[in-house]
């Protein structure tokens, strides 16, 4: 399933399917804490959903879920009810921890240029790219060509099955007509990334054509998912390197 056809239900927490045994009980069954092997169940569904949607994208089926967590796909759906509600929690974390991230970079770093390479180096590190939401990757930046009308521009579209990052042609919009009116955490995201981007660009140490876009795309084009993970990091680093020199303005 291509996540950028689901409906994203807004249900982003764990369902109330019954009591942590799976068994239909009353509502205050529902709102007690979980049992202990229930609660390593949902953390070992989580860490192997992280992983497995980082590998193979979003399209990959829940029984890969639920095969690397080593419970049965019964148990992955007695969590999650859907695919669609696991994708959000995991693209919601992921969200969330970006903006902590980026937040982090702009509250801790005085030199605007810092505060920017801060953020993207961290969020490489963490392979947060492989995660993104797809309408925080599909966003862009609207620009007025010389005709008064908005300018297409190239965004990442989030991978569906296969491993490498496509890109789709999609018309600009802003932030509030590109996402859905509540995803607040993706609203957050984009805003703080911003104030880093106008930082950088008023500074003069941004590229003055560089958007929004641009800084996300770079976290999901430098974030390589490869079976070494000592050769990942290497990679990644060299790789945002590059693209960080790219970023920069140079003298005239």
């Amino acid at each position: 399933m291509h996540i950028q056809d689901s409906h994203w239900t807004s249900a982003s927490a764990v369902a109330p399917t019954g009591g942590a045994n799976g068994r239909g009980a009353g509502d205050s069954s529902r709102a007690a804490p979980l049992r202990v092997d229930a609660q390593r169940n949902l953390e070992h569904v989580l860490r192997a959903a992280r992983e497995v949607f980082g590998e193979l994208g979003y399209g990959a089926p829940m029984e890969d879920v639920a095969r690397r967590a080593r419970v049965g796909v019964g148990t992955v759906y007695r969590r999650f009810p859907s695919k669609d509600v696991l994708v959000r929690r995991i693209a919601e974390e992921e969200t969330s921890r970006l903006t902590d991230q980026a937040r982090t970079a702009l509250g801790q770093e005085d030199e605007p240029w810092s505060a920017l390479s801060r953020f993207l180096r961290t969020s490489v590190a963490s392979g947060a790219g492989r995660l993104l939401p797809p309408q925080v990757l599909r966003v862009g930046v609207a620009d007025e060509g010389a005709d008064g009308g908005r300018d297409e521009t190239r965004v990442p579209e989030q991978r569906s099955g296969a491993p490498e990052l496509r890109l789709v042609e999609q018309r600009t919009a802003p932030v509030d007509e590109a996402l859905p009116a509540d995803d607040a955490g993706a609203t957050a995201l984009l805003d703080v990334v911003g104030r880093l981007v106008d930082r950088a660009r008023e500074a003069g140490e941004l590229r003055a054509d560089v958007t929004v876009s641009d800084v996300l795309l770079v976290i999901a084009t430098a974030a390589p998912s490869l079976p070494d993970a000592a050769h990942q990091a290497a990679a990644s680093a060299r790789l945002l390197d590059i693209l960080l020199e790219g970023l920069r303005s140079r003298p005239a």
